[in-house]
């Protein structure tokens, strides 16, 4: 009878659950509709949004969790961790796996998506010319932006710890990482502002000017340094990730080693490529790694500062103009894949190690 009473309790408890599993899925499902063709005053819209996403989360984790409070107490430890993981888990699948799963299927289409062309499209992107100079413009990206990232950033952070002023400048490093790439592009595009004539407002070029120099078209004419100088802006945006990153590891590194090393003679340098280079090693990987992330992905600075044009195209932006503009959806749909292989190496060497240090 025991046994049978704590089958039954199993079985109510589940069909409970998916009852109120439903019941979520239902009532968040009506107010989507209601807010998709709502005719409200935009702004109490979104008020009214944002509250259902504050309170809609909560709702959804309280009743899950009230739910599973049902279940007899062997079942509820295994079951209470898939309640909180759950939600995110499908949030993450419908946004990001069903998109992506999508976008390789419309990769064997033409143009319209109405024809199926097989691997045509991934034949196409080895004799495009524009692609050629987007795959080499992102190698750029990735080299020169990441080496220069990680290096200022581990300089600095070196240097700031043995400062009188460390935090003042970590604060002033680090504040470019306060706004978005959009911003930052419009920022720079001040900077390198170009006019015909005399009288400069770019930053840039009123400093050559100031001191008998030539203005120049930095992001237009110079080619191809004009990456170069588009690539400057991820370096100043980044380096301050870099810099707060390292500064915690190297914070890590234990003071007697250092004394030890100290006490037989070492200089600091060499301390700091036998020791403290070799401790923080898996950090160093790490921040590499998350930066050629973002030097694949780029796109914000280089639509803001030139639009692709000038020989500054990326996957992105060539990615951006065959869907959106061309309407392209097989073309475009294959330079995304071609995009997400390129990044995918890289994510699983960063899962790997975050697996090494214990993350998973």
């Amino acid at each position: 009878m025991g046994a049978q009473a704590k089958q039954r309790i199993s079985v109510s408890a589940v069909l409970l659950s998916l009852g109120v599993l439903l019941a979520n899925i239902v009532v968040n499902g009506l107010i989507f509709l209601f807010f998709r063709d709502s005719t409200l005053n935009p702004l109490v819209t979104a008020v009214l949004a944002v509250l259902w996403g504050v309170l809609g989360v909560y709702l959804i984790y309280y009743t899950l969790t009230w739910a599973v409070e049902r279940y007899p107490a062997h079942i509820r430890r295994r079951v209470l961790p898939y309640v909180f993981v759950g939600p995110a888990v499908l949030i993450l699948g419908w946004l990001l796996v069903l998109p992506a799963l999508r976008t390789l299927y419309l990769s064997f289409f033409n143009a319209s998506s109405e024809k199926f062309v097989g691997l045509s499209n991934y034949a196409a992107i080895f004799n495009d010319r524009l692609l050629a100079t987007a795959l080499r413009n992102n190698l750029l990206w990735v080299f020169v932006g990441t080496l220069a990232c990680v290096a200022l950033g581990l300089l600095i952070a070196i240097l700031a710890d043995r400062s009188s002023y460390e935090k003042i400048a970590k604060a002033i490093i680090f504040m470019p990482m306060a706004i978005s790439f959009v911003a930052a592009g419009v920022i720079w595009k001040f900077v390198y502002y170009y006019q015909p004539g005399d009288e400069q407002i770019g930053l840039l070029n009123a400093i050559v000017t100031y001191f008998g120099g030539e203005p120049q078209a930095w992001t237009s004419m110079i080619q191809p340094w004009n990456n170069f100088f588009l690539i400057i802006i991820l370096i100043w945006m980044q380096t301050g990730f870099a810099m707060v990153i390292f500064s915690a590891a190297i914070k890590g590194v234990p003071e007697d080693i250092l004394e030890a090393a100290r006490v037989d003679g070492a200089g600091e340098i060499k301390i700091f490529f036998s020791i403290i280079v070799p401790f923080i090693s898996t950090t160093i990987l790490t921040v590499t790694t998350t930066i050629i992330v973002f030097t694949l992905k780029i796109f914000d600075v280089v639509m803001v500062m030139t639009g692709g044009q000038y020989d500054t195209e990326v996957v992105a932006t060539q990615f951006y103009r065959q869907f959106f503009m061309y309407r392209n959806f097989g073309y475009g749909s294959t330079l995304a894949i071609v995009l997400l292989i390129a990044v995918l190496p890289v994510i699983f060497i960063n899962l790997r190690q975050f697996r090494k240090q214990g993350g998973f």
